[in-house]
C-alpha cells in the first residue's frame, strides 16, 4: 500500500493489507516507471533460487560463492535457496546451471544469521483436544465488537472458546510480546522472524515494530481475561510468524520461510492479511515472476500437505482478482508501472489453490467498499470494516476494534486497563476471523486437513446473495484501482463472486453435524 496517503481512510499505518484500501480515493493516475533491470554491480540483492527438483542441491553453496553471491539459507524440501550478491551477472551465471529452473532478485534487507529452525517431521499433537468454553461478554471492551456479534462467535464460544493444543500462525508483522491481552495466549516456542528468510527466534526478532500484526493476532486470539476485548478463539495459541517489516513490506524470502516454518511446527491454521511484495499480480510469463510465484506456490503446498489450513486476505483495491486486465501498482517498492495483464498473473498468497479466500463485510452485511473479490477466488466472507457504506449504531465508525501496540501510533485509539487497541478496517481484519473459526473448527473436531477445515467453513457460512442494483449503484463510486472497471458481482445466491459460500458463521461452523 502507498501507506500515509491511505492511513488517513484506513485508520492503519501498515503497507500489508490496508496497503490498498481506498487508493482508488487518492490517486487518480500512476505514473508508467520502467520495468527493473537484472542487478546493478554494487547493490546488494536478495535472490530467490528454485530449482527444478523439489530439492536443494549439496554444492548450491559452493556454486552460488563461485557466482558471485552468498549463500544465506536452504528450504530443501522445497527446492529454493536464499543467496545474496551485488554481481550484476549473478543472475545470468547461476541460470547457466541447468538444474535451475528460475533466478528472481527481491528487495533487500539484513539477513538474520540465527538459524533456530527444525525441518524435522513434526505431525500433530499427540489425544484428543481439550475444550472449554468462554466468557465473551464477560471483558470490557466486548460491547464494541460488532464483527463479532456478526458472525455468532459468542454464540460458538459458549460451546467452545477452543483448545490452548491448536496453534494458529499469524503470518505478519510480528507480536507485541507484552500485549497484556495476548501475552498468555502467545506460543513463544513456535515464533519467529522470517525477515531476510532465515528464521530467527528470539522474541526481539519478532516483536511487532509496525502494528498490523498484532491487530490481526487479536481477532484471533485475544485473551477472554476480564478486560479488553475477545478474539474468536481466546483458548487458543498463537505464534507470530513475522514476514513484513516495519515498513510492511513482505518479501518472497520471507514467505518461503513463514510457510515452511508453519509446515515444520505443528502450525494448525495460518492468517496471512497481504499480498507478496514487490508484485501485486505475479505473472508467470515472466521468468522472474515465475520464479517468485513457484517459490511461494511450493512453501505454501508443502504447508497444506502437512496439514496447515491456509487463510488469506483477498485485497483492498475493489477488484475483480477473477477477472485481472491492468496492474498499475507494481513494483511496490518504487513508482509503479501501468502493465497489461491476464489470468495468467495471480494475487499471493489468495490465489494459490487450497487457501482459503476472504472478502471483507462491514455491520449491515454487505461486501465493503474496498474489497476485492472473485469468482473461485472467494470462498467466504467476514467482518473488515467499512467507514463509508456500513457506519451503524453499533459500529459507529464502521471499523474494527483490536489489539495493537502501545507505543505505535492510531488515529482510533481506545485504551483499557493499560492495554491498548485500535480500529482499523480491510480484508487484513476479515482474514483473522475466518481463521479464528477455523482454530475453533480444529479444536472442536480434531486435526483435520485443510480441505475439511475449509469445508466446515464453506458449508457453514450464511448465504448472501448479490446486491440488488439499487445496492450495487452505491459502490459506483468505488470502481477497480486497477483498471477503473465498475464493481460487479457474479453468482447466485448460494455461491458468488462476492461472499462465495457467505459470511463465516461460528455457531454454525462448530455445531456442524
Amino acid at each position: 500500500m502507498r501507506g500515509k496517503e491511505i492511513n488517513s481512510i484506513l485508520g492503519g499505518n501498515m503497507r500489508i493489507l490496508d496497503k490498498a484500501v481506498v487508493l482508488s480515493l487518492l490517486m487518480a493516475l500512476v505514473i508508467a516507471a520502467p520495468m527493473r533491470g537484472p542487478a546493478r554491480a554494487g547493490t546488494m540483492e536478495t535472490f530467490i533460487i528454485l530449482y527444478g527438483a523439489q530439492a536443494v542441491p549439496a554444492d548450491a553453496a559452493s556454486r552460488i560463492t563461485r557466482a558471485g553471491g552468498v549463500f544465506v539459507y536452504a528450504y530443501d524440501a522445497i527446492g529454493v535457496a536464499i543467496a545474496r550478491s551485488d554481481s550484476a551477472s549473478f543472475k545470468e551465471t547461476l541460470l547457466a546451471d541447468s538444474r535451475i529452473a528460475g533466478v528472481a532478485a527481491t528487495t533487500g534487507f539484513g539477513v538474520r544469521p540465527e538459524d533456530g529452525v527444525n525441518l524435522a517431521a513434526a505431525g500433530p499433537p499427540p489425544g484428543p483436544l481439550s475444550n472449554s468454553p468462554a466468557n465473551f461478554y464477560g471483558d470490557t471492551l466486548s460491547g464494541l465488537q460488532w464483527d463479532m456479534v456478526q458472525i455468532h462467535v459468542p454464540e460458538a464460544q459458549a460451546i467452545t472458546g477452543g483448545s490452548p493444543s491448536v496453534i494458529v500462525g499469524d503470518i505478519d508483522s510480528g507480536l507485541d510480546i507484552d500485549h497484556p491481552d495476548l501475552v498468555d495466549n502467545i506460543d513463544f516456542s513456535r515464533s519467529v522472524s522470517c525477515l531476510g528468510g532465515v528464521p530467527d527466534t528470539a522474541p526481539s526478532a519478532w516483536d511487532d515494530d509496525n502494528g498490523h500484526g498484532t491487530h490481526t493476532a487479536g481477532t484471533i486470539a485475544a485473551a477472554a481475561n476480564g478486560f479488553g476485548i475477545v478474539g474468536v478463539a481466546p483458548n487458543v495459541k498463537i505464534a507470530g510468524i513475522k514476514a513484513g517489516n516495519a515498513a510492511g513490506f513482505l518479501f518472497p524470502e520471507a514467505i518461503v520461510c513463514a510457510f515452511v516454518w508453519a509446515a515444520t511446527h505443528q502450525i494448525d491454521v495460518t492468517n496471512n492479511s497481504y499480498f507478496v511484495d514487490p508484485w501485486l499480480f505475479n505473472c508467470r510469463n515472466d521468468p522472474e515472476q515465475r520464479a517468485i510465484w513457484n517459490a511461494e506456490r511450493r512453501a505454501i503446498r508443502y504447508a497444506l500437505s502437512r496439514g496447515v489450513t491456509v487463510v488469506a486476505a483477498e485485497g483492498n483495491f475493489s477488484d475483480d482478482l477473477a477477472h485481472p486486465t491492468q496492474d498499475i501498482i507494481s513494483p511496490d517498492t518504487g513508482p509503479g508501472e501501468a502493465r497489461t495483464i491476464h489470468n495468467d498473473c495471480t494475487v499471493i498468497p489468495v490465489e494459490i489453490p487450497g487457501v482459503i479466500g476472504v472478502t471483507a463485510t462491514g455491520n449491515l452485511g454487505l461486501k465493503s467498499f474496498y474489497s476485492n473479490y472473485g469468482v473461485g477466488v472467494t470462498q467466504v466472507a467476514a467482518p473488515g470494516g467499512d467507514s463509508v457504506l456500513q457506519r451503524t449504531a453499533a459500529a459507529a465508525n464502521g471499523r474494527v476494534l483490536s489489539t495493537y501496540p502501545a507505543e505505535l501510533p492510531c488515529t482510533r485509539k481506545v485504551v483499557d486497563a493499560d492495554a491498548t487497541y485500535c480500529y482499523l478496517q480491510g480484508t487484513s481484519m476479515s482474514s483473522p476471523h475466518v481463521a479464528g473459526v477455523a482454530a475453533l473448527v480444529v479444536s472442536r473436531f480434531g486435526h483435520l486437513s485443510p480441505g475439511r477445515v475449509a469445508a466446515f467453513i464453506g458449508q457453514t457460512a450464511d448465504p448472501v446473495p448479490c446486491p440488488t442494483p439499487t445496492v450495487l449503484a452505491l459502490y459506483a463510486p468505488f470502481p477497480s484501482f486497477s483498471n477503473g472497471a465498475a464493481q460487479v458481482c457474479q453468482g447466485g445466491s448460494g455461491f458468488n463472486s462476492w461472499y462465495g459460500n457467505g459470511q463465516v458463521n461460528a455457531l454454525s461452523a462448530v455445531t456442524a453435524p
